[in-house]
């Protein structure tokens, strides 16, 4: 009998191992579809904003429209989705939790030894969910916000002032990882 059980189970396992990596196949790709649809999402928003008011009056809409952008996302997919960064502007939002901050950390360095920023990517099992990030390259129009200090105009640094006292989202040069989205769901 379990010569038997042996055999079957030898018999079996390649299949079951086949059937289980095209089910994570599947969810990377269906995370990766759900992470990918905020940002140009986000970026028409952006330059809109900046055209009619400015850097200092698009704020409102990395504050309050891309997160009112990913609830709807969520609503529309099952996936919940946030952005996180080493370097929060909102950490009631944006600070990652241990396995997102071990993902932007793998993430620099992958990018410091040469990786394209834009194509760092993450996704796996664990537990009962499956979890993904994405890297956000640092884009030149995100630099009116979030590049150096002493280059921000001082209108763009009064409005972040009054809505992040604890801003840590400065000092950043063009394809520097500002942060991730990151996607998670329950299985």
């Amino acid at each position: 009998m379990k010569k038997l059980f042996f055999v079957a189970a030898t018999l079996i396992a390649p299949f079951a191992a086949t059937l289980a990596h095209a089910n994570d196949a599947a969810l990377l790709d269906e995370a990766r579809k759900v992470a990918t649809t905020l940002p140009p999402k986000l970026l028409v928003a952006l330059q809109e904003e900046i055209r009619k008011t400015g850097a200092e009056g698009a704020i409102p809409v990395c504050k309050d429209m891309a997160p009112k952008m990913a609830g709807e996302i969520s609503q529309q997919t099952g996936w919940k989705i946030k952005r996180v960064s080493l370097k929060a502007r909102n950490d009631a939002r944006a600070t990652p939790d241990d396995w997102e901050k071990a993902a932007l950390e793998d993430f620099d360095k992958r990018a410091a030894a040469g990786e394209a920023p834009g194509k760092l990517e993450k996704g796996e099992k664990i537990g009962n969910e499956y979890r993904f990030v994405k890297a956000l390259p640092v884009q030149s129009l995100c630099l009116s916000c979030h590049g150096p200090a002493d280059k921000l105009k001082p209108a763009v640094q009064a409005v972040l002032g009054q809505h992040y006292p604890n801003d840590k989202a400065i000092g950043y040069s063009e394809g520097q990882i500002r942060g991730v989205i990151s996607v998670r769901k329950s299985l």
